[in-house]
């Protein structure tokens, strides 16, 4: 097993995860090099002490590890396999951990392509937000073989807490990562509705997130999320657009699969009205804002 100082890393997509767990490498010892399309999150990188690339292959030249931390399969592809893709131009026989949410069969396809340019793949989707990247808390849901889990698990051990491995196949871990979403998508949507609910009854939503907050219809959402609508700031530590994509993924799969899933499309639509509202970009409790404009309500902040 190699060492943090013997060990290069390049982490592709430098946003709220992706920057988080950057700094928390850096801070353990390992060489990190960055790139994204923001100039500004390659600069931050640069100030923290890693170095920065101007495309995907620069920055991962030479890398034993690429984390590649974007958004969606198509990001992905192009980070890794495009004509400045990452993995022809990290070290031979290196490691790619996928760590965006995608379709199972993307992944598959990707681990397939990674073999075939002679690197190795872990299809690890994380999960735990902006604030737990940062301290390197996060949880990974992983698949691929057990031997490359043992390579990488200085990477690990230094970005998550918690990192499950959930079989030898990629695709099982997105797999994961997709159930994880349905729940997260609905949890939010249904915090969001029941925050709105109490202030049409005129109910104090400061109170109610109290009382909420220690009975049996507490939800880890409801519990993270709700605090954004009291302090009305919707700066985006997770945004709405994520969750038309990821909600959107489930009602594909849905679909092609003939498995029904109404609830996690009713709580699309909810995020697709709030897109449409000019959210998208804006924090995911934003669906409470589009609640609120809808029923005439005024929340925190947003007085009229």
């Amino acid at each position: 097993m190699q060492k943090s100082a013997d060990m290069s890393v390049c982490v592709i997509g430098l946003g709220s995860m992706g920057f988080g767990m950057a700094a928390s490498l850096l801070r353990a010892g390992f060489s990190v090099t960055g790139y994204d399309l923001n100039a500004d999150a390659m600069a931050r990188l640069v100030a923290l002490g890693g170095k920065a690339g101007q495309n995907p292959a620069e920055a991962a030249s030479g890398a034993n590890v690429v984390l590649c931390v974007v958004v969606n399969a198509t990001q992905t592809e192009s980070a890794l396999f495009g004509p400045d893709g990452a993995a022809s131009a990290m070290a031979q026989g290196g490691v790619i951990l996928s760590c965006a949410t995608m379709p199972p069969d993307a992944a598959r396809d990707f681990a397939a392509r990674a073999e075939k340019a002679g690197q190795d793949y872990l299809d690890a989707p994380i999960s735990g937000g902006a604030v737990r990247a940062a301290a390197g808390e996060l949880t990974i849901m992983a698949s691929g073989k057990a031997a490359v889990f043992t390579r990488v698990r200085p990477v690990l051990d230094c970005i998550a807490t918690k990192v499950y491995e959930l079989g030898e196949e990629a695709g099982v871990g997105a797999a994961f990562k997709i159930v994880n979403q349905l729940l997260a998508g609905v949890h939010i949507a249904a915090a969001c509705e029941a925050i709105t609910f109490a202030k049409a009854m005129d109910l104090d939503i400061a109170k109610v997130y109290e009382v909420i907050t220690a009975s049996a219809g507490n939800s880890w959402m409801f519990e993270n999320r709700v605090p954004h609508i009291l302090e009305g700031d919707y700066s985006p530590r997770s945004a709405v657009d994520i969750f038309t994509k990821d909600l959107g993924i489930i009602s594909d799969m849905g679909r092609g699969m003939k498995f029904p899933t109404p609830i996690a499309s009713m709580a699309l639509q909810m995020f697709v009205m709030t897109a449409a509202a000019g959210m998208g970009r804006d924090d995911d409790a934003s669906v409470a804002r589009m609640i609120a404009g809808l029923a005439g309500l005024d929340l925190p902040g947003l007085e009229r």
